[in-house]
């Protein structure tokens, strides 16, 4: 078995939510790994990753690959932007101030995101679509000038997640606005991540690798008792070389890098980071940014965050809630990293 699974950023990833840059982890093959058993297979646009230990027998096998599918396109159906029928979409299309009514998962879902957005002052914002695509990271992608400041000021204008509403009582939420529509790009995966492991342990599986999008939540140990490890990729390194390997114990970690995918005018590069805040790409540098958590959904919704708000502000608001991130910041020699105190311990 291999000592640690490589994080690369392969630049741009469609994703089933929509257009993404997460890192994605390539796993070796089952077969060169006959104390472990890999499932994987079709989900949101990519692929998820399940390796279990020990091997599991025949028939708890199979029980285990059907209820992975399940549950992988389950979170699909239900929070997808590219599926017309999914719960998400006909959310989006409600009439503004009318309650819908959600399911569990999703309103479990943009609950969260409109937590981490409070938290991060709008760092985070589930409906900053608009943005993306005026500065021509969505679907549609290339862009070779500027947009306006008009255009500018008319995209934030559909951009808030304060014009989200949530009702606690009866699952459901509200748009404020006919123009606000909802993303879930930065977070559903994650969450996939965190139910295929609830599943798992339900069903008593213990020891397991999850990885959806470059998601993952570890738990466990391999089969020769050492921990599951992790390689973050050195940003800008053509040759993929790892900048870290961080051995993960019982812990959730998502990392969002911002090295590849970007656009330049007269000389001047323009990030796909974009700041819901001020609807322009950000202007720091930061190169990625690595969140351990024991949620997935909220390790993959914070590294966005962080990644745009840039290092200073990351660190003291990951300080101050004891957060563990680890910023990696482009410099006139080199990367270097900066990490929150929480993040430290992992670093020995």
């Amino acid at each position: 078995m291999p000592a640690s699974i490589r994080i690369t950023l392969p630049g741009v990833v469609r994703l089933g939510f929509g257009l993404s840059f997460l890192l994605a982890i390539l796993l070796s093959s089952a077969c060169d790994q006959p104390d472990s058993y890999l499932f994987t297979g079709p989900t949101m646009g990519t692929v998820y990753n399940v390796k279990v230990v020990p091997v599991p027998a025949q028939s708890q096998r199979e029980q285990l690959a059907v209820g992975i599918q399940g549950t992988v396109d389950r979170i699909n159906l239900l929070m997808s932007t590219y599926r017309d029928d999914s719960e998400l979409s006909r959310f989006n299309r409600s009439s503004p101030g009318s309650w819908f009514e959600l399911s569990a998962e999703t309103a479990e879902v943009i609950s969260l995101g409109l937590t981490i957005s409070e938290l991060t002052a709008g760092s985070f914002d589930m409906t900053v679509g608009p943005l993306v695509n005026l500065w021509g990271f969505g679907p549609q992608t290339g862009r070779d000038s500027i947009p306006s400041e008009a255009d500018i000021r008319a995209a934030l204008q559909l951009v808030g997640y304060r014009n989200i509403v949530m009702r606690a009582t009866l699952p459901s939420a509200v748009r404020k606005s006919e123009n606000v529509y909802v993303d879930l790009s930065a977070i559903a995966k994650g969450y996939a991540v965190d139910k295929v492991a609830q599943f798992l342990e339900a069903k008593g599986v213990v020891n397991y690798l999850v990885e959806i999008g470059g998601e993952l939540k570890a738990r466990g140990r391999k089969q020769n008792g050492a921990l599951w490890q992790v390689a973050i990729e050195s940003p800008g390194v053509a040759g993929r070389e790892s900048h870290r390997v961080l051995p993960l114990a019982n812990i959730s970690v998502a990392t969002s890098g911002d090295y590849w995918n970007y656009f330049e005018v007269e000389g001047v590069r323009y990030s796909h980071t974009i700041d819901p805040t001020t609807g322009r790409p950000v202007t720091h540098n930061v190169a990625s940014v690595t969140v351990l958590d024991s949620s997935t959904a909220r390790a993959d919704a914070l590294a966005t965050a962080f990644n745009v708000m840039g290092t200073k502000a990351g660190l003291a608001l990951a300080n101050e809630h004891n957060l563990a991130v680890l910023f990696i910041e482009k410099g006139e020699n080199g990367f270097r990293e900066r990490s929150s105190a929480a993040f430290a311990p992992h670093l020995q």
